[in-house]
Parts: C-alpha cells; structure tokens; sequence
C-alpha cells in the first residue's frame, strides 16, 4: 500500500510538471508570436509605405538625380484665349486674347522643388499700365507617382477682338480691335496619378529631377476642381458688332464651378542620349454648375451640365546629369454650354529653362 501512494504521488508530481512546462511553452510561443506580429507593420501601414516611398522605381528605364541643389535661369510665355458663341438666330462666335506676358526669372532647386523669382519683360523694356494688368499663379509639383498643378488667374482688361464670325463679310480675317469689356478670375486645384510609375517619369520631363534611360508611357488618372468667374461687359464691343449680336450672347456675368475626373496617357521617348521627348494628353468629364445672369427673358437663372476639359503637356529636355536645357509647355481647356450660348477658355504657360545641378549627395561621393 505504501509503495502504491508512492508511486501515485510520483506520477502526479510528474503529470504537474509536465503540465506546467507545457504551460511556459505556450507563453513562450504566444509571446514570440505576439512579438513577431507587433514588431510587422500591418498591411495598411505596408501599403500606405510603398505607395509613400516615390524612390522605388526601376533603374533600367530611370536614373535619380545625384545632386542636391540646382540653380536655373527660365523665361516664361502665358497665353489664353476666350470664346463666345450663339448658334440662333445665326452662328455668331467672338475670340478675345491678351498679348502674351512674357517673364523670365531665376530659380533654385533643391531635389523636385524649385523657388525663384520672375519679373515681367515689359517692365524692362518699356513702361507698362498696371491698371490693365492680371495677377499669374501656376505652381506645379511633380513627383515618381502623384502631381500637383495649383493655379490662380485674375486677368487685366487689356484684350483684343482677334476673331470673328456671322456678322459681317467683309470682316477681314486679320481683323483686330482693342477691347475692354473682359474680365476673368479662375483658381483651382488638379491632382493625378501616375500608374506605370516604376519606369515613367514626369520630373524627368518637368522638374530635371530624375533622368529616362528607355522610352516609357503610362495610364494617368486625375481629379481637378475649379471655379470661374466672368464678367463680360458686351456694350463696350463696336457698335455695328453690337446691332447685330444673337440675343443669346447677351450674358452679363457667369459664375461656375467645374469639377471633374480625367483619365490619360503620357509617353516618354528618348530619342538621342541624355535627350527625352514628352507628351501628355489628359481628357476630363466635367459637371459644371453655374449661376448665369443674361439680359434675355430667362432672366438669373442656374445650370448644371457636363461637358469636355482637356489638359495638355509637353516637354523636350537635354540632361545629362549635371546640366540641363529644355522647354515645356502646360495647356488648359475649358468649354461651358448652356442653351444658346457656349463660352470656351484656355490659358497655357511655355517656358525655356537652362541650368546646372551641383552638391553631389552623400551615396554619390567618393570615399577617400
């Protein structure tokens, strides 16, 4: 009897030890687990990483900048043109633009930014009435995989009758007049994506901030916002243009905001070494909502409709790592139509850039 006691409490010493180290097996792996699983970022953080991290793209087709800091000297043309035109009782259309400003400025980089300072040509060269000057803003950031365009336009009144049409024939085609009666502000923002990231480039066609080694396109898709604002003041046009307008031009003031989503295609091509050719066209549906006031029966009244936006842009740029010259050219188009009356607008900037980059990056350095 007392060897079986015995032998009972030595098989449940055991069992308890065996289950206790059991136990602190268990802790342990749940511990190493729970270690493991704090120590890896979950799959949203691992997304939102990669999708952060605008360095990851693929060397054959892309080489980044080695330097820090750039220095550069541009000159900058803007145009824009205006359009108003009434099918009834008869096509009519009348185009108004402004002489082009001309800028040329100097600017410094660091990485994909660059900030500087323009002045207006004209006011070199010969004295200039600020009362019929606009206010410019474009400022465009570009990046491996997102782009910014932020743009604000507030126009002077110092445009001219360049076209027109069902009035007269005997209108010459070179026909242009002073006129005073437009005034324009536009502000908006555009934001778009870059699909084939890893091996397209727009900084390399826009900022010099990469180079492209092999051609390259991709799918780009965007969204953009906008408001405008126009005051046309149509009894400031030529009298004999005036008796004969369709009532339908007759619009006083337009006020609408666009909002729209665009999907394109850009491609890179380098022609030569150190040479890149680059063109971008961005078509967008529009919703455009707008507070309309005409001197017709309708009276103030409000629209919504959708219509047809572009954007488009274009570069050639010579760089071979250390210095750079090239020209780009970013163009908008909008079209707004509402029952007899059809206003369509555009507003592009042509610039002419040399430069040279210099500060090599630290992983760029010789090591003694």
């Amino acid at each position: 009897m007392k060897r079986m006691i015995l032998f009972f409490f030595l098989l449940l010493s055991l069992s308890l030890q065996a289950q206790t180290e059991k136990r602190d097996s268990l802790m342990n792996d749940n511990i190493e687990a729970d270690s493991l699983a704090s120590t890896r970022p979950g799959a949203f953080k691992r997304a939102i990483k990669k999708f952060m991290n605008f360095s990851d793209f693929d060397t054959l087709y892309i080489s980044p900048n080695r330097y820090n800091y750039a220095l550069m000297v541009t000159h900058f043309s803007n145009f824009e043109y205006y359009s108003v035109t009434s099918e009834l009782p008869q096509p009519q259309k009348l185009s108004f633009s402004p002489n082009p400003h001309n800028k040329i400025g100097l600017y410094f980089g660091w990485r994909w930014i660059f900030l500087g300072w323009s002045v207006d040509v004209d006011d070199i060269y010969r004295k200039t009435n600020r009362k019929n000057r606009g206010t410019e803003f474009d400022l465009s950031l570009y990046s491996s995989k997102l782009g910014v365009d932020i743009f604000y336009r507030c126009t002077g009144n110092n445009y001219k009758i360049h076209k027109i049409k069902g009035f007269y024939d005997e209108i010459p085609s070179s026909y242009s007049e002073n006129f005073n009666g437009l005034k324009v502000d536009i502000k908006g923002l555009n934001l778009y994506y870059i699909f084939n990231n890893r091996k397209f480039s727009y900084p390399a066609a826009f900022s010099q901030s990469t180079n492209q080694r092999r051609n390259a396109g991709t799918f780009i898709a965007g969204f953009s916002i906008s408001k405008h604002n126009l005051d046309f003041d149509y009894q400031q046009l030529p009298e004999y243009i005036q008796k004969r307008m369709n009532p339908g031009m007759k619009v006083n003031k337009i006020k609408y905001t666009n909002a729209n989503i665009s999907f394109g295609y850009a491609y890179n091509w380098v022609f030569a070494r150190n040479c890149l050719a680059c063109i971008s066209l961005t078509p967008a549906i529009a919703y455009k909502a707008s507070d309309v006031d005409a001197e017709t029966h309708e009276g103030k009244q409000w629209y919504s409709k959708f219509n047809l936006d572009f954007l488009v842009r274009a570069g050639i740029v010579y760089n071979n790592g250390k210095y750079f010259v090239g020209s780009s050219f970013v163009g908008k188009n909008y079209n707004y139509h509402r029952n007899n009356f059809s206003l369509d607008n555009g507003f592009g900037t042509l610039q002419v850039y040399a430069g040279f980059n210099f500060h090599l990056r630290k992983e760029y350095r010789k090591k003694k």
